[in-house]
């Protein structure tokens, strides 16, 4: 209801706006229309308001054009709302025969649109009143109008006539409307659109459409609608035009269709063309919208006239017009994925269209034919009979795309080819081989594309057509023979044999190790396909090949084992099938696909192994024998002459090795290798050579079964490899320092597989004789190597041939591994980076090829040492391979760390077990630090080090979550690699062995001074972790941790970063030991060094170990205090504790305890001199103007004790010293300690009484401690704290003021001050104990009123007076009144302000409290004080004057001179009157009341000629000036003139001017009334 408010009065505004010419409509107008066609209920006067506002706007002719439609648009918009009213509005401006508004019209039009059902009632009238009015249209724009009011109205009624029983009324007559639509569209047709402009043709082309389409529901229309449509087809002449044009053909199409009129041949025709050059624009290309109407338009009249349509593109596309072409095809492609049911009569003459295109070179016809066929084949337009050359047709494009960008004869579009193969591969990939009649298209002749080589980019998809067509099959019969029957009895096709299909399947499966799909799908096919094959492997293929499918499930198959298993299959394949011939086939099959692949790739390496393995499997040895022969005289046939000859003969060794090895000796013995390669190189035939043959050896070693390896290895391989490799090192019969990389490589490849083989064999009792002479060649092919380049990979190979050589028996010394290893380290770690090796290669494919050996031989090298270290069983042999690395490990390059790192990473791995007694803790700490080293790669490689250091200990770790935090370390952020160690330190730290932990933190220690920067960060790290995890088990070696840490000091100060470490280890170390560590660092000498210091200081802002530390050194405290004397060990703590204090840290819950103690310290130390035994005697340099300070115990103790405040003050303990800076002067001065004491107790925050009271409990005993000095600290401190209620009330301070009322009776003066103040502070305190204790606490204060030795005293009393009888009666004081009041008048000139002020404030008191008894006698006094009050009215101090002036208003009532009121009301206004005008009044007034008074003033003023105060006697001179004015002449001559005379002479020469001149007048007013009354001076 709120809501529906707020919106009448937002529209109720908005009106209200309208009425203002200034304000903007078209803003207006766009907030009413949202907010109207948003409403769901408007006001019916809103809703009227609006409509007249809106027509009023619509039809002015003075507003903009956008105005008027907006209005006209919310004026239309309200119809929802109330339509009859917007219809009675608009229809009252569309009148017959007077030319409407423009506007008027529109929003006709928009209503009949928008509200057809309500709008068709009107319509009769709306059209007669139209008719009436198009021949009065003269302008262009109402034309305009009038022709979209034709194309709506038009819109409306075709809606009503089609739909009409869904309107709420009864059936109209629609004759009659479409009556007055013809008539309207005639006239138009006939009178307007001759001679009609672009812009008026255009309204005319958009109403033709819907104009002619319902004329069309009327038969006697249909010759005239049909008519009209060429001159609609006419107007196709500009871009702009075209679109609208084909919009309302194909309304027009739609509603012949929908009414089933058969369009006239001719017109037919005409159509089609007209459409089909709106798709195929040659000059320019064809708009969008329009191609895709024109589309629409073709699809329209594929379901009217099917036939004739498919004539017309067949006619069309013959012609040699490429965009024709694809044009027709492209609509073709339309129509039948628009599933036109009457289409499917023509799929023949579809299928024939189509061929025709199929030999156009064209490339985007050939792209328009692959679509073409994809839809074909998706909505089953393929026929068995012709559809064959169609799929034929998409693998044809294949390959010959394949074929123009491998072999391009001419220059070729390749983007444009490489489109065609993505295509046709789409294509293949969307082919539903099971949809209606595409079985019988592709089966068998699918299979033909299996093997030659041109298609093998298309076998993922056809490997996956064929298993679906296949496997349909197999369930359709269930038996697999009559299923395969159908393929194998096909004669129509020259199918590929069954040998054919195995090699080619079996080959393209070791693809699948890569991830390929067409690997998976060669092996989906080997698994349904073994009746194919051979009817013999059903069985075993059904048991072996899910079997082989294991590993590819977690998609990552090692290549190695993925290959064996496929040999292995194909071993067990061939066993199965136990028929020579067929293996003898097989072995050609495969030897015909060599030339299908390349050299270097997968499939090739795999062929040729799997003739080998073929080969081994046949048992016709003469076959065997022949073959291999053949490939040793013509290598070339297996393309490389070396990988292919080595590969087919070591596998055929495995079941050959006789055979091998002596077709090998034959062929060795037969050949003259100098004499052939010549013969070679002349016939243009390339032959084996000698190197070749040292490689097949090491082949056939390796792959011979292992028991007769051994009996023939030492004669038949090793000696023949030895013999050839030293021929080869000859030239002319002698030995030379041969530098061919071929055969070096070819060596260490032989010697490596030899090696291995032998392992193999698992002959514990073999005895390899030849190596250490294998060990001494690699050794010396390693040291050949230049030490400044890595462009051979003959290390890397050497490497490995060592590290096989090594494991072999007899076993090498302790000497013999340091030597191998520490000669192939010196050979690999110190090579230039890789990037200036990389940068030695001239091509990019060289600097890939450095970074390759660069790569695998560091990975070679951490093999070896891995395989050297781990081999051995004793741990400290262990230890002293890994010191090999040592060094390089903290190298200050970069690149050699990394290589470091990276062999140590493959030495420590989680598969390897170390000795036992293997120690860890040193190489933890050498290796863990660089986790966060500058490259990622040797970060990693530490972290994977230290996990692996763990692992052959046989500590398990949390070996995943580790290693997704070394995977975290290749981040560049610092910050992160700063966190991922930490958290690696973490996890990590707590398996180090306890024994161990010495051996690491040494090594870690060694590390915070040795390492950069970022290592440095890691060393603190792991330090810390360490001490955190371990710090509890130290105890027993804590003394020489600390020991080892002081003594890295030094050094660590000079690297910031690693002493910060250093502290916080420390830090660490407090935590579980703070007592142990507090004691070892007091033992340091004062004044503290920089180091004792820092440490201090870092220990308490450790927020684990401050709060002990504070614990333990207020422990500390409260034992060297025990006997209030403080000596050198509690000095030590006060220093202590002001590092610790300086820190900053809270102190709330140790403050009352540790502010007691250091008060107390501050007390102790009072005057105290440092002993020479506890200052350090070590030299300090001096800064320039800097003295030597000797250092005060005291002044240490108030450090400590301001440190505190401070922090205090920050908690809310404490608040700001009213006196500020000057608070600790005061207490390091021994003559005024109480009053900074005093001041400190001020401080304190009595709103938190808890802390004070604790404090007061702490304080208490020093009111009674044997020292003097920490009795008045104590006394000082109550006496302040006396005056809190709130201590009273929650405190125990009764036995407090007994102690002080002792102390105010105590010799010691400053002792007896406070315990007087705090005995006054009770007043304010706590007034009931005054009251209760008021005779003893009178007696104490009164008491201090005789001490006249010290003020300080008598003034503490005077004002513990003036508190306590403020709370008194007189009967309570009546007794001590008199002796009061005549010790009070003796302070009234005391020269001390403060006692002078208090004085007369109490005399004021006094006066109150003044009973009966004492009046006469308060009388008396107060005429001997009066004198000391007038006078002091101008005291120096203002506060004295004020007090005077108050004294005297409560003073002149005892003397009954109320009188005088009158004059000290003078004394209430800002400017005080002159002194000699007041005491003139004053006297004056006073004469006249009591002369006696006047002339004891008078007798009073002599004393204060001599005051030692200027304003004083220039007063005391004014008032003797007033009163001899105001004597009576009685007065007068009794006057002692000649006294006056003398002292007012001296008076005029006082130093001051004021006295001189006052002296003066004094003497003419006393010579002035002598004579007035005839007396002589």
């Amino acid at each position: 209801m709120e809501e529906t408010t707020e919106l009448f009065g937002d529209i109720n505004l908005t009106l209200g706006m309208l009425n203002k010419e200034d304000n903007n409509k078209e803003d207006i107008y766009s907030h009413l229309t949202s907010v109207v066609q948003n409403a769901d209920i408007l006001d019916d006067a809103i809703v009227q308001r609006l409509i007249y506002y809106t027509s009023k706007d619509m039809r002015d002719d003075n507003l903009l054009r956008e105005i008027r439609m907006l209005a006209g648009e919310v004026l239309v918009s309200l119809a929802a709302h109330d339509f009859n009213s917007v219809m009675y509005e608009v229809q009252s401006n569309f009148r017959i025969l007077e030319l409407p508004n423009e506007f008027v019209v529109l929003a006709l039009a928009e209503l009949a649109t928008s509200y057809v059902s309500q709008s068709i009632p009107f319509m009769m009238m709306t059209l007669l009143t139209m008719q009436t009015m198009l021949r009065l249209a003269e302008d262009e724009q109402m034309k305009q109008t009038f022709c979209i009011a034709l194309e709506k109205f038009s819109k409306a009624i075709y809606k009503y006539v089609n739909h009409w029983r869904d309107f709420p009324y009864p059936k109209l007559d629609a004759h009659r409307l479409s009556d007055k639509i013809f008539m309207l569209f005639r006239y138009i047709m006939e009178k307007w659109a001759p001679l009609a402009s672009p812009v008026h043709t255009l309204a005319i082309v958009k109403a033709h459409g819907p104009t002619v389409s319902l004329l069309l529901h009327r038969e006697d229309f249909h010759e005239y609608a049909l008519s009209q449509v060429p001159w609609l087809l006419n107007q196709y002449k500009d871009t702009e035009t075209d679109f609208h044009v084909t919009q309302s053909l194909k309304q027009i199409l739609t509603a012949a269709s929908f009414y089933d009129i058969g369009l006239p041949k001719n017109l037919r025709k005409s159509i089609f063309l007209h459409l089909l050059h709106q798709i195929c624009q040659v000059p320019e290309p064809p708009i969008k919208e329009n191609e895709v109407e024109a589309s629409s338009c073709f699809i329209i009249l594929a379901h009217s006239s099917p036939a004739e349509l498919l004539e017309f593109f067949d006619a069309q596309i013959r012609s040699n017009s490429e965009i024709v072409r694809v044009g027709i095809l492209t609509l073709l492609r339309s129509t039948i994925n628009a599933e036109e049911p009457r289409l499917r009569d023509y799929v023949t003459s579809i299928e024939r269209t189509a061929k025709i295109v199929m030999g156009d070179p064209s490339i985007k016809v050939r792209y328009s034919t692959l679509l073409l066929i994809q839809s074909m084949c998706e909505k089953c337009y393929v026929e068995a009979r012709e559809g064959w050359p169609l799929i034929d047709y998409i693998f044809s494009q294949f390959a010959a795309s394949q074929k123009k960008l491998e072999k391009p004869v001419k220059p070729v579009d390749e983007k444009g080819e490489k489109c065609i193969q993505e295509t046709s591969l789409k294509v293949l990939k969307s082919l539903d081989p099971l949809v209606i009649g595409m079985p019988q298209v592709l089966w068998p002749r699918i299979l033909t594309f299996v093997v030659p080589v041109e298609y093998t980019g298309t076998l993922e998809h056809l490997f996956n057509i064929i298993r679906i067509l296949v496997m349909a099959e197999e369930r359709k019969k269930h038996d697999i023979n009559q299923s395969t029957a159908l393929v194998i009895s096909t004669g129509a096709v020259n199918l590929p044999s069954p040998h054919q299909l195995l090699a080619r399947l079996l080959v393209i499966s070791m693809l699948a190790s890569l991830g390929k799909l067409c690997g998976a799908g060669a092996i989906g096919l080997l698994k349904i396909f073994p009746g194919i094959i051979h009817p013999k492997l059903v069985d075993l293929w059904r048991t072996r090949l899910p079997e082989l499918l294991q590993p590819l499930e977690g998609k990552n198959a090692s290549i190695v084992l993925w290959e064996t298993m496929l040999l292995q299959l194909l071993k067990e394949s061939l066993w199965k099938i136990n028929d020579m011939a067929w293996t003898i086939q097989l072995s050609q099959d495969f030897s015909q696909q060599m030339d299908s692949y390349s050299n270097t790739s997968m499939e090739k390496k795999f062929l040729w192994k799997a003739l080998g393995t073929t080969l081994a499997s046949c048992q016709d040895t003469n076959f065997v024998s022949s073959q291999i022969k053949e490939f040793l005289v013509s290598p070339s046939q297996l393309g490389d002459q070396r990988q292919g000859t080595t590969s087919v003969l070591g596998y055929c060794a495995e079941n050959h090795l006789d055979i091998v090895l002596k077709v090998l000796k034959t062929f060795q013995e037969e050949e003259k290798f100098f004499f052939n390669r010549c013969k070679g190189i002349f016939s243009g035939k390339r032959t084996l050579t000698k190197i070749d043959l040292i490689v097949i050896y090491g082949a056939v070693a390796l792959h011979a079964p292992k028991l007769q390896l051994l009996t023939r290895l030492d004669q038949d391989i090793m000696a023949q490899i030895l013999f050839l490799y030293s021929q080869c090192s000859q030239v002319l019969g002698m030995s030379v320092m041969n530098k061919d990389m071929d055969l070096h490589m070819s060596f260490t490849r032989s010697i490596t597989e030899i090696g291995i083989a032998i392992q193999d064999a698992e002959d514990n009792k073999f005895q390899f004789s030849y190596k250490e002479m294998l060990l001494d060649y690699m050794l010396n092919l390693i040291k050949d190597e230049p030490l400044d380049s890595l462009a051979s990979p003959v290390r890397w190979k050497a490497l490995i041939a060592i590290r096989y050589l090594s494991k072999l028996k007899p076993r090498l010394s302790l000497k013999g591994h340091l030597h191998i290893l520490e000669e192939n380290i010196r050979r690999l770690l110190p090579l230039p980076p890789l990037e200036k090796l990389a940068s030695e290669g001239e091509t990019d494919k060289d600097k890939e090829h450095i970074n390759f050996l660069y790569e695998r031989s560091m990975d070679a090298l951490g093999k070896l040492l891995r395989a050297m270290i781990w081999d051995n069983e004793d741990a400290d042999d262990c230890e002293e391979m890994f010191n090999l690395l040592r060094m390089w490990l903290v190298s200050p390059k970069e690149w050699e760390r990394e290589r470091a790192f990276q062999v140590i990473a493959k030495v420590l791995t989680n598969d390897i077990t170390a000795p036992q007694n293997f120690k860890i803790g040193s190489l933890l700490g050498l290796l863990a630090p660089h986790s966060c080293d500058t490259l990622p790669s040797i970060r990693q490689a530490a972290t994977s080090s230290t996990i692996g250091l763990f692992c052959v200990k046989g500590i398990h770790l949390e070996v995943e979550r580790l290693q997704g935090l070394q995977e975290g370390l290749a981040c560049d952020d610092v910050q992160v690699q700063i966190k991922i160690a930490s958290k690696i330190a973490k996890i990590v730290c707590k398996f180090i062995p306890s024994e161990e932990i010495t051996m690491f933190l040494e090594e870690t220690l060694d590390g915070l001074e040795t390492l950069n920067l970022m290592c440095t960060r890691a060393c603190g790290i792991w330090l810390i972790a360490t001490l955190k995890e371990h710090g509890v088990a130290l105890e027993d070696q804590l003394l020489d941790i600390l020991s080892t840490i002081y003594h890295h000091m030094p050094v660590l100060r000079q690297k910031e970063e690693s002493f910060q470490f250093m502290l916080e280890a420390i830090s660490q170390i407090a935590s579980f030991h703070m007592d142990a560590v507090v004691v070892n660092l007091l033992q340091k000498p004062l004044p503290y060094d920089r180091d004792t210091k820092t440490l201090w200081k870092t220990l308490a802002e450790n927020p684990a170990s401050s709060g002990k530390l504070i614990r333990a050194l207020i422990d500390k405290l409260q034992i060297r205090l025990e006997d209030d004397i403080a000596g050198i060990e509690a000095i030590s703590v006060a220093c202590a504790m002001y590092e610790v204090l300086l820190t900053g840290g809270p102190v709330t819950s140790l403050y009352p305890e540790l502010f007691t103690l250091l008060l107390k310290l501050v007390s102790c130390t009072l005057g105290q001199k440092m002993p020479v035994s506890a200052l350090s005697h070590r030299r300090r340099v001096m800064q320039p103007g800097e003295r030597q300070q000797t250092p005060d115990p005291c002044r240490l103790s108030i450090a400590s004790l301001k440190c505190l405040q401070t922090q205090a003050m920050k908690e809310g303990l404490a608040k700001e010293s009213d006196e500020g800076d000057n608070l600790w002067t005061l207490l390091s001065s021994p003559e005024n300690h109480h009053i900074g004491v005093c001041a400190l107790a001020r401080s304190m925050a009595v709103w938190q009484h808890g802390v004070i009271l604790e404090i007061m409990v702490h304080l208490l005993p020093s009111l009674t401690s044997s020292s003097e000095n920490y009795r008045i600290t104590g006394t000082a401190f109550f006496s302040e704290l006396m005056k809190e209620p709130v201590l009273w009330k929650h405190g125990n301070l009764r036995e407090v003021l007994i102690l002080m009322d002792q102390s105010a009776w105590d010799t010691n003066a400053t002792l007896r001050q406070m315990a007087i103040r705090g005995l006054g502070n009770t007043a304010s305190g706590a007034p009931h104990k005054v009251k209760k204790h008021k005779q003893i606490m009178l007696e104490s204060v009164i008491r201090g009123l005789y001490h006249l030795a010290r003020t300080e005293v008598v003034c503490e009393s005077l004002k513990a007076l003036k508190k306590i009888m403020e709370l008194l009666t007189d009967r309570d004081v009546s007794f001590y009144f008199k002796e009061i009041v005549l010790q009070t008048r003796t302070f009234f000139e005391d020269e001390q302000d403060d006692v002078r002020l208090t004085a007369i404030l109490l005399f004021e008191n006094l006066a109150s409290l003044t009973g009966r008894r004492w009046k006469p006698f308060f009388a008396e006094e107060i005429k001997k004080s009066m004198i000391s009050f007038l006078l002091h009215l101008w005291d120096p101090n203002p506060k004295i004057g004020t007090a005077c002036r108050d004294v005297l208003v409560i003073c002149i009532p005892f003397l009954g001179l109320q009188e005088l009121y009158g004059i000290l009301d003078h004394l209430l206004v800002q400017d005080l009157p002159r002194a000699r005008d007041f005491y003139r009044q004053f006297c004056m007034k006073l004469a006249k009341k009591n002369q006696e008074i006047l002339w004891i003033l008078h007798t009073h003023t002599f004393t204060f000629f001599a005051s030692n105060w200027e304003v004083i006697r220039s007063s005391a001179v004014k008032l003797t000036d007033a009163i001899i004015l105001n004597l009576t002449k009685q007065y007068v001559e009794i006057l002692d003139r000649e006294q006056l005379t003398t002292r007012l002479q001296a008076l005029r020469q006082d130093s001051c001017v004021s006295v001189q001149r006052a002296a003066e007048a004094s003497l003419q007013t006393l010579l002035r009334r002598c004579r007035e009354i005839s007396i002589p001076l």
